[in-house]
């Protein structure tokens, strides 16, 4: 009994981490003035009637903090890529010279960082609705042992031990929230 209890709130702690990891992903795809690979990494492209993710089609890097460089294994995807890049609603606009799409990303105005930061508090939000609800299933389990004959008090412990993991997890939500709104409206 007690050994399941444990391997359930394990479970439930590498679902929060899994929680913040995500975070971690989703954030790296908000603009934040400077190119990023990230940025279009996942487009997915037209390529010979499959949607295809853009990096298996092409090589995206950066040749400078604010071009980003795209260039396709094959020079016949050139139109597709563009056509990926406009339909995905980016705001940004790809040059094609023939060998490479090129895309300068543009200074963000004031009014577009302050809508980026409340679109990332709301990930944020998200992430700590996700390590809530992973307490809510543990705090019940634990809630169901003790009803089944788990001592009372070794019960309360393991409640207040996921309290505190979920304020752990809560606290590094945050941070990452605030590295990232420093990094958007840094100009």
């Amino acid at each position: 009994m007690n050994d399941s209890l444990e391997e359930n709130i394990q479970s439930g702690k590498e679902e929060m981490q899994d929680a913040i990891q995500h975070l971690q992903v989703e954030l790296v795809k908000v603009r934040t003035g400077k190119a990023s690979p990230a940025m279009v990494s996942t487009l997915m492209v037209n390529y010979y009637g499959t949607p295809t993710p853009l990096n298996q089609v092409a090589n995206v890097g950066t040749s400078d903090s604010k071009t980003i460089t795209i260039q396709p294994w094959e020079k016949s995807m050139l139109g597709a890529i563009e056509k990926s890049i406009f339909e995905a609603n980016l705001g940004l606009t790809p040059m094609n010279d023939g060998e490479l799409v090129r895309i300068s990303v543009p200074p963000l105005t004031e009014e577009r960082r302050k809508d980026l930061v409340k679109f990332v508090k709301s990930l944020g939000e998200e992430a700590k609705v996700s390590i809530r609800n992973t307490r809510q299933k543990l705090m019940e389990l634990v809630r169901k042992e003790v009803k089944d004959g788990y001592p009372e008090d070794a019960g309360k412990r393991k409640e207040a031990e996921i309290q505190n993991m979920v304020n752990q997890f809560g606290e590094r939500v945050n941070e990452v929230i605030e590295a990232k709104e420093k990094d958007i409206m840094t100009i």
